[in-house]
């Protein structure tokens, strides 16, 4: 049988309004690749910025393109080592590896398809039929009332795991004043009872320190945490350690991360409990299935942060199906543009789960009309 071989690749900057952040505007970068039989497969780099995602289309159509063309399109991590070797002055994180995520997640989708399988068994096998999943809002916190009552419908529509962080006002955002930080957790704990787990995520730039984080995770102690999340800088190897010392809480944190080996860093650091990963941005499927490993054998969780479109959700999904140590799978409560437009197919949540899919590739059908309305460049 003849071997397929890439034929186009093209990269897609995307704009839209995103109704769980009050209708901020977000981007993301999706990167199309098809073969000389017709096959195609897509992939997407959580760019978040215009200049980003424009700058992510220039290394891609201009840069990594060419090297794809006539390739066979089943050496995916063939392709994906080549590719971060080859760009030692440029990548290892940023833009360029923006890029190689997207084309890594672009390459799995297509080999799954050409080979009649979903990503999953590529993976090597489904261990779960499902992935528990965890709503994830940005904070109003501004309004506590109102967000309890949030708190409390999320809970009825099934969710189990409920997780809240940041805010739309990144002023007064959650990490940034400690008596209204702790109101939010008793808050979310109230409206959801005894039976619900919940999560905070601490904004980014918040400055605690380790003395800091180990006094607030004490006073969160009595509200039974799922995890604390980002509560110091990634690279506070120390100051993790102390924390860990200090607290019954689980840890959590990794989405600032984009290479595997920034991952073993905080794998070997030994103060995590789960580990939080994007592949739209870490180094793709085949560089998220690596720190998956790593954790694994460490004996840490990871966590599917997934705040971003259907196919990073879709990617992520098919990991956690393969992993041994998956927690939960985020998901946007409230439809989006990214999750329920540019797919015919989005994934959902059912009574607290999420189904894992056996269609081949990523698993859903990117709906190509749509996708293009989002172009800006």
């Amino acid at each position: 049988m003849k071997e397929e071989r890439i034929a186009r690749v093209e990269a897609l900057p995307l704009r839209y309004a995103e109704p769980n952040n009050n209708g901020k505007t977000r981007h993301v970068t999706l990167v199309r690749i098809e073969s000389a039989g017709g096959a195609v497969g897509w992939g997407e780099a959580i760019t978040g910025s215009e200049d980003a995602s424009i700058a992510t289309r220039v290394i891609v159509d201009r840069g990594f393109a060419e090297r794809l063309i006539g390739r066979n399109p089943q050496d995916v991590e063939a392709i994906w080592s080549e590719f971060r070797e080859t760009t030692y002055w440029s990548g290892n994180g940023g833009i360029v590896t923006f890029a190689i995520s997207a084309i890594d997640m672009a390459l799995w989708d297509l080999a799954g398809r050409i080979a009649g399988l979903p990503v999953h068994r590529l993976l090597g096998g489904k261990r779960r039929e499902r992935v528990r999943a965890a709503s994830s809002i940005i904070f109003d916190t501004g309004n506590l009332d109102g967000l309890g009552r949030q708190f409390a419908d999320l809970k009825s529509r099934g969710y189990g795991v409920l997780k809240g962080g940041w805010g739309h006002d990144l002023s007064i955002a959650f990490g940034r004043d400690p008596k209204r930080d702790v109101a939010i957790v008793r808050t979310m704990r109230e409206a959801v009872g005894d039976d619900a787990e919940i999560i905070v995520d601490v904004v980014a730039g918040a400055g605690w320190t380790a003395s800091h984080a180990i006094t607030m995770a004490r006073a969160f102690e009595p509200y039974r945490l799922y995890w604390l999340e980002d509560a110091l800088p990634e690279g506070d190897a120390a100051g993790w350690q102390r924390l860990r010392e200090a607290t019954a809480t689980p840890l959590c944190t990794g989405e600032k991360g984009w290479t595997v080996p920034h991952f073993r860093g905080l794998v070997d650091n030994g103060a995590l409990d789960v580990v939080m990963i994007d592949p739209g941005r870490a180094e793709g499927v085949t560089g998220t299935k690596k720190v998956i490993d790593l954790a694994a054998d460490a004996g840490a969780s990871w966590n599917a942060h997934s705040w971003s479109s259907a196919l990073n959700t879709a990617a992520s999904l098919h990991l956690a199906a393969a992993s041994p140590n998956v927690l939960v799978l985020e998901l946007k409560p409230e439809p989006s543009p990214m999750q329920n437009d540019i797919v015919t197919d989005p994934i959902v949540m059912q009574d607290g789960w999420i189904v894992v899919r056996d269609t081949p590739g990523l698993g859903v059908t990117v709906d190509e009309a749509s996708v293009r309305k989002y172009v800006f460049a």
